[in-house]
């Protein structure tokens, strides 16, 4: 049975340095001499190092001498320690045995991985598997001098390795010697060593996982190992890729440049995206939300479309390919948004024109949540400065509006108060004409169902509403702010709490309009000097 040696290449050790003192003649007098016994002062008097005219040695006592007895010498007593000295000592006491023991624990790690696969090493063994001695004396080691020496059979490595067959395909002799050095990894080699010496090699590798398989894969186009490649490309087309595996796969195969991996490859993008294709897709998506017949699944599903059109397609510095940022067009959203105003149309006005009817009234809030919701992938994209001139003139949609019962109407409410918070906040810019606009057609149905909006606290926040509102007064010239201002005074007055609690903005106004000095032009003042020639 052959024998198969391991080898540790140890450090070698350190040598300690000494520093010897110089013979040349130094001028006591000069500033870096001061300076330095000033830091010596320091460090005497912190007790990191000792002086021995600072601190002379006790006087011995002397030995008494029995005069009949034979003379014992003194031993020389050591000088105590100074504190820097006993730190040093403690903290390389402290170091050495941790750093020893991670070293020898990381190498038993690699000894015993090692040992598992050629444990079950056809070459390792080969009366069981009838084969006859090695007669070629191989060694892998690795960058950190560990090695392994085994004897395989030149007859299996020459015929399924191309690199082998080219390396002692022309040799002649009973015996050969090779060493692959340098190796990232010492038991991937050995495992697809013994790859070599199975007849099925898919059964080999299952239950391996995706980055063991892909080790396996770049060792194999190393050594050539053609059954190798198909086999772990077989693998990986086979079995499930979390997303991290998935950049590690696109990674490794854009490296080694093979030239079968179009089975693996068609899980993936072969050419870019286009913006007709997700527009398409993102319409049948948008379609079936609205139309959707379960109340909690179209919840979730618009939770998980609005986190992938917010995400971020920027690719990062460590990713291997770059992620395409498409998006969907504006078009595309418009005409959504246009849909679900015809839809929001309908439903109010079926319900006006019938007695009140659930199923009817239902369908308005469900609208209007629809609605909502892509005025906030508007709001997100920044393109919802011609969604607001829209909503404003909705005159006959506002009509309509005040003749449903307030409990099934509020939520369109929600889509005002969702743009003045955005107006509010500056993140959407638009002409004030427009914002006048849009206060005159929903700020007083805006009124009239607040108190059934705030009750819904998981979607409404109150103080976003009214800080949003008083911002967007606030912006509109001096005369339309003392219009909006004093109609919401009287309503304040009339329904208290289920009012929007716009006073700051009131008060702002007020010293805007009362207690300020008017602002006067600055006059323009040119001076003109003549600089001598």
């Amino acid at each position: 049975m052959p024998l198969i040696h391991t080898h540790l290449q140890k450090l070698p050790t350190s040598l300690a340095t000494f520093l010897q003192p110089s013979n040349n003649n130094l001028n006591t007098h000069s500033p870096s001499m001061t300076s330095s016994r000033n830091q010596v002062s320091t460090m005497l008097k912190q007790g990191f190092i000792s002086d021995y005219f600072l601190s002379p040695p006790q006087p011995q006592p002397q030995p008494q001498l029995d005069p009949t007895g034979p003379t014992t010498p003194t031993r020389s007593t050591t000088p105590s320690p100074t504190l820097f000295e006993m730190m040093a000592e403690e903290q390389t006491r402290d170091i050495r045995p941790s750093t020893e023991l991670h070293t020898r624990i990381g190498n038993e790690r690699v000894e015993d991985r090692v040992a598992r696969v050629l444990s079950g090493a056809p070459f390792r063994n080969p009366g069981e598997w009838g084969l006859g001695f090695g007669d070629v004396k191989l060694t892998c080691r690795a960058r950190d001098g560990f090695s392994v020496v085994m004897d395989v059979h030149r007859e299996v490595l020459v015929g399924r390795s191309k690199f082998f067959r080219e390396k002692l395909g022309r040799r002649s002799g009973a015996h050969h010697s090779v060493e692959i050095c340098e190796c990232d990894d010492v038991e991937v080699y050995l495992e697809t060593l013994v790859l070599m010496y199975c007849d099925d090699l898919k059964k080999k590798l299952v239950g391996q996982s995706v980055g063991k398989i892909l080790g396996l894969l770049k060792v194999c186009d190393a050594l050539k190992f053609d059954d190798g490649i198909s086999s772990c490309l077989e693998y990986l087309e086979a079995v499930p890729w979390s997303e991290e595996e998935e950049e590690r796969v696109i990674s490794n195969l854009n490296e080694l440049h093979l030239h079968n991996t179009n089975e693996v490859l068609q899980r993936l993008p072969l050419e870019p995206s286009t913006s007709s294709k997700i527009d398409n897709i993102f319409s049948k998506l948008v379609t079936g939300v609205v139309h959707a017949k379960d109340e909690k699944a179209r919840k979730e599903m618009k939770t998980l479309i609005s986190r992938l059109l917010k995400e971020d397609n920027t690719s990062g510095s460590d990713h291997s390919y770059s992620h395409s940022k498409l998006d969907v067009s504006k078009e595309t959203l418009y005409t959504i948004c246009h849909k679900c105003l015809t839809s929001l149309v309908l439903c109010l006005s079926e319900a006006t024109s019938h007695d009140e009817n659930r199923g009817i009234m239902s369908g308005i809030g469900r609208v209007a949540d629809n609605l909502e919701w892509v005025v906030d992938i508007l709001i997100e994209k920044q393109i919802s400065e011609q969604f607001v001139q829209l909503w404003s003139e909705q005159n006959e949609l506002a009509i309509l509006h005040s003749k449903v019962p307030v409990m099934y109407r509020h939520k369109i409410s929600r889509i005002t108060a969702q743009l003045c918070i955005a107006i509010g906040r500056g993140n959407i810019l638009v002409p004030k004409e427009t914002r006048c606009g849009l206060l005159s057609t929903w700020l007083e149905a805006l009124y009239d169902d607040f108190g059934w909006m705030k009750r819904d606290s998981r979607t409404v926040h109150r103080r976003l509403i009214e800080e949003g509102l008083s911002q967007i007064i606030l912006t509109l010239p001096l005369s339309h702010q003392e219009a909006f201002l004093m109609g919401w005074f009287s309503r304040f007055l009339e329904k208290g709490d289920d009012c929007p609690n716009i006073q700051r903005a009131f008060e702002i106004w007020w010293r805007r309009a009362f207690v300020r000095q008017p602002v006067t032009e600055p006059q323009l003042q040119i001076t003109l000097c003549d600089y001598p020639t």
